[in-house]
């Protein structure tokens, strides 16, 4: 019963009504699963919760924010860093199914970002482009998700990119170059295509 206890502090949300017995039960369940399905990440916020099954490999530093929520229930959300390595994940950020982030590097998703389903985003190309030297892995580059950044279903972003705060990059897209605050890209490769601020 101690983690019972643990958990039982964190339901206490900002929400006004009371909750349901389902929704309470639902709750618990989903604070019991990110502790027991984030428990190689480095560092767990407060109040996580994961919906499904989620895919951990930790070989270097991984933080997740407080009331981070993974809805990893179609298909699992996988998160891996390599020695050296380091994923953060900010406070309050919500991840859907599907999703695949690899840092060698560093990947920083800030707070209150929305990750649509199935996004993939890595801070390392894995190959060369010359096919000589298909077998060396190039160097890799820093992935940073300024805060309030959305991105659609499907999306890649790829090593060396900076998304700038409240942006919105539609579903589809490969983001090969930084996309400033305030704006929607969409494309292959993704374009900024209107302001939003």
């Amino acid at each position: 019963m101690p983690l019972l206890d643990r958990i039982l502090p964190e339901m206490t949300s900002a929400t006004s009504r009371r909750m349901t017995p389902t929704e309470v039960r639902d709750d618990v369940l989903a604070l019991l699963r990110a502790r027991w399905h984030l428990r190689n990440a480095t560092s767990v916020g407060e109040r996580v919760r994961v919906w499904g099954r989620v895919i951990v490999r930790n070989a270097g530093t991984m933080v997740i924010g407080q009331r981070a929520s993974l809805s990893s229930t179609a298909v699992p959300i996988q998160l891996s860093t390599e020695p050296n390595g380091k994923l953060e994940i900010g406070a309050r950020t919500f991840m859907n199914y599907g999703c695949s982030i690899s840092a060698t590097k560093l990947i920083s998703i800030g707070p209150d970002c929305k990750i649509g389903m199935d996004v993939l985003i890595m801070d390392n190309d894995y190959h060369q482009i010359d096919p000589t030297k298909r077998g060396v892995r190039p160097a890799s580059a820093p992935v940073i998700l300024e805060e309030n950044v959305w991105l659609g279903a499907r999306v890649i972003v790829l090593s060396g990119v900076t998304i700038g705060a409240d942006s919105v990059v539609a579903a589809g897209s490969v983001v090969t170059r930084d996309i400033p605050p305030g704006c929607v890209a969409a494309g292959q490769p993704a374009r900024v295509i209107k302001s939003i601020s």
